[in-house]
């Protein structure tokens, strides 16, 4: 039982928390991460902006997650995950690469915007339900140990990390090594970034004990071509997952790659 110094003492934690919050808000309101008019929580968007996002809801493929333009029926699969199986279960995206979204990709990404990590990892929580409920651990796509230090942090690792609170689910950004110093990948075609990605990853064999037998969800912000993510779920495999899923928050469609 808590005395009276212990309650008056959280009391008065939460309403110096609650202050603070308020001083902030003042001094720096929220803005669209859009548009920058003003709104009611840091890293949403107003309604003008919200109603331009082209969310991917079924019907999809159930395989690479990628959009159908109408219902083909149950568990028809789209053409490239018929013609090149990917290594993974299940991929599934937020929205499409564009607008708005791809401006809270590249936000996150190269303009330290980690604000919004939140805020899309609750996009993401929605987007990946079926992906969360049967994973044991959370990884996110890890950058090279050179670019992380020039960067400063790991977006993809950001996301994971507040997908991973709001499920409460495990995180590890340790499960999984960039070993091999990669290209950018803007730009670049889908054969050249296939290339590109070819033993780009592994588990550290200190790490295989957390990985082994465990049904790995892996977390990037955008999937382009797909193959950063294959080449990650690979290694994955390899160290001893059983089975890995995909989630990211963007996802590009083929005729606009060029990201």
């Amino acid at each position: 039982m808590k005395t009276r110094a212990e309650t008056f003492k959280q009391t008065a934690h939460g309403l110096a928390k609650g202050l603070t919050r308020q001083f902030a808000t003042l001094l720096f309101p929220p803005v669209c991460s859009g548009c920058e008019r003003l709104v009611a929580e840091p890293g949403s968007l107003c309604g003008a902006c919200w109603a331009k996002v082209r969310f991917i809801e079924k019907p999809y493929c159930p395989v690479l997650g990628t959009p159908f333009s109408h219902d083909l029926g149950a568990d028809i699969l789209s053409a490239e995950a018929i013609a090149d199986p990917p290594p993974f279960e299940r991929a599934r995206s937020v929205a499409v690469h564009e607008g708005v979204v791809a401006e809270m990709v590249q936000g996150l990404k190269y303009n330290d915007r980690t604000d919004l990590g939140p805020w899309m990892a609750r996009w993401m929580l929605r987007a990946g339900t079926e992906l969360l409920d049967g994973c044991d651990i959370i990884v996110p796509v890890p950058l090279h140990a050179r670019r992380f230090w020039f960067r400063r942090f790991n977006q993809s690792a950001e996301l994971a990390r507040h997908v991973a609170r709001l499920a409460g689910k495990t995180f590890d950004p340790d499960a999984l090594k960039r070993v091999k110093r990669t290209r950018q990948q803007v730009g670049l075609g889908s054969n050249a970034r296939r290339l590109n990605m070819s033993g780009a990853f592994k588990v550290p064999e200190a790490q295989e004990i957390k990985v082994r037998g465990r049904r790995v969800l892996l977390i990037d912000d955008v999937y382009t071509t797909g193959a950063t993510v294959k080449a990650a779920s690979r290694a994955l495999l390899r160290g001893g997952a059983s089975r890995v899923d995909v989630l990211t928050f963007s996802r590009a469609l083929a005729k606009e790659l060029p990201i």
